[in-house]
């Protein structure tokens, strides 16, 4: 699994072609914010700190919404993937198995089958079967778009994924608990990792909170992202 933040919002200012040139996310943010209240800047990135955090904790979150980011998701399984899509507020641009070759796919293997030996047997067994049905629609003729409904949920994948703060919030409160699934449960940790460091106004309060609730979710978060 690899998690990567491709982009991320920037602000130009009142001015777009000052010489100052773009501002971090959290600037856009607080601009916003102050916008409602019709309030001048400090000019501070502690004020700024203590005006978002400060909305956030009140609930006016409508202004993060103007904030997003765009992640590069890969190494995941279709069954996580399915899940991830599930979060409307989002746009995700998908590895089609239509038009992409699937005869030597990866595949992602679940912990409990990776460390359970005569699991992991009858895993491989099913999943090399597969490999060679498709192998074989294929020299017959069949489309990509058709032999694919062969492929399982283990099929790995890749994705990009761009939301705005206060979905990527939502998201992250939903998904980083120990209902969710453990797949994208950790895909999530590492979103969060990555966007944190660029708006830790939005995402430091609720990061503090899972980290000192669950510190095993965030174990080796880095190591693959």
């Amino acid at each position: 699994m690899r998690v990567k933040l491709i982009a991320i919002t920037q602000f130009l200012g009142t001015d777009p072609s000052a010489a100052e040139g773009s501002r971090g996310s959290e600037a856009l943010i607080e601009y916003a914010g102050r916008l409602c209240y019709r309030s001048t800047p400090q000019g501070t990135p502690e004020a700024t700190a203590r005006f978002i955090q400060k909305r956030v904790e009140e609930g006016h979150e409508s202004i993060i919404e103007h904030a997003s980011a765009s992640f590069e998701i890969s190494g995941i399984s279709r069954a996580c993937s399915h899940q991830l899509v599930r979060h409307r507020l989002a746009s995700y641009s998908q590895e089609s198995q239509r038009y992409v070759d699937m005869s030597s796919p990866d595949w992602i293997v679940p912990e409990a089958v990776a460390n359970d030996p005569q699991a992991l047997s009858i895993w491989s067994e099913s999943v090399e079967q597969t490999r060679q049905a498709y192998h074989k629609l294929r020299e017959r003729g069949i489309r990509k778009e058709d032999a694919r409904f062969l492929l399982p949920n283990a099929a790995a994948t890749r994705i990009i994924m761009t939301a705005n703060f206060r979905e990527l919030l939502h998201i992250f409160r939903l998904r980083i608990s120990p209902p969710a699934q453990w797949e994208i449960r950790q895909v999530c940790v590492q979103m969060l990792e990555a966007v944190y460091p660029h708006a830790p106004s939005v995402f430091g309060s609720l990061r503090d909170q899972l980290l000192a609730t669950y510190p095993s979710f965030f174990a080796g978060a880095h190591e693959t992202g």
